[in-house]
């Protein structure tokens, strides 16, 4: 079984790559691969870059080269509800992109056109084991749908009206094309975010983005280390 391992920026990544050994580098489609074992696993892992388009190309490379048993995306989210503050954690249960509209031609807003969906399922073992690696960690977590979309959303109207129009707990710009491609190609996928920011927006980001990024990579490391229980 191989697990891959997704974040958008170098630091979501680093600490994992630091854990792994026998490793390989590749770069392919432009994006830097590293494969190799976590303890008895192996991983391959990858920082796709901010935004959709980046992190499906990441996820269809990884795939397709790699042929990944499953897909893990961390790293760091703004949240939308009260129920989750600093450094807590969302774990998705679904997937959606907030900037998908046509709705002018009648659509519902964040439908998929072609595969008619608005929300992607993530692997429910994959987000009970997940949940299992928190609580262990006595990490303060929520699940439920996270919200993707190529904005850095940061103000209170944004924030409602995400929330409102999808019941998102969360909001990045990865997740909802990482699981996208996860779902188009049948691999099960689970997504992770420590929440960076709150009521104080790009401020608490930058303060906090890093903290919370590691924070990603200690649960992630228990999950592969306890991976064996998804068989």
């Amino acid at each position: 079984m191989t697990i891959g391992v997704i974040g958008a920026m170098q630091m979501e990544v680093d600490d994992l790559k630091a854990q792994m050994t026998d490793t390989q580098t590749e770069v392919y489609s432009g994006v830097e691969f590293v494969e190799g074992k976590i303890g008895d696993q192996y991983v391959v892992a990858a920082k796709c870059g901010i935004g959709k388009v980046f992190a499906a190309i990441c996820a269809e490379a990884m795939i397709l080269k790699y042929d990944v048993d499953m897909i893990v995306n961390i790293g760091v989210a703004g949240t939308l509800t009260k129920d989750l503050n600093v450094l807590d954690v969302a774990v998705a249960t679904n997937v959606l992109q907030h900037d998908m509209d046509t709705s002018p031609i009648g659509d519902p807003k964040g439908l998929l056109s072609g595969i008619n969906m608005i929300l992607l399922p993530a692997d429910t073992k994959m987000v009970e084991l997940m949940c299992s690696c928190l609580a262990d960690r006595d990490i303060h977590y929520k699940k439920g749908n996270i919200a993707t979309g190529d904005q850095f959303i940061a103000t209170k109207e944004q924030k409602d009206y995400i929330s409102n129009t999808f019941d998102a707990i969360a909001a990045e710009m990865e997740g909802g094309s990482i699981g996208h491609v996860c779902y188009v190609n049948k691999v099960p996928f689970a997504i992770l975010r420590s929440i960076s920011d709150g009521d104080g927006g790009e401020t608490d980001y930058q303060t906090f983005a890093e903290k919370a990024a590691h924070q990603s990579i200690e649960v992630v490391l228990e999950f592969i280390g306890r991976a064996e229980e998804l068989k």
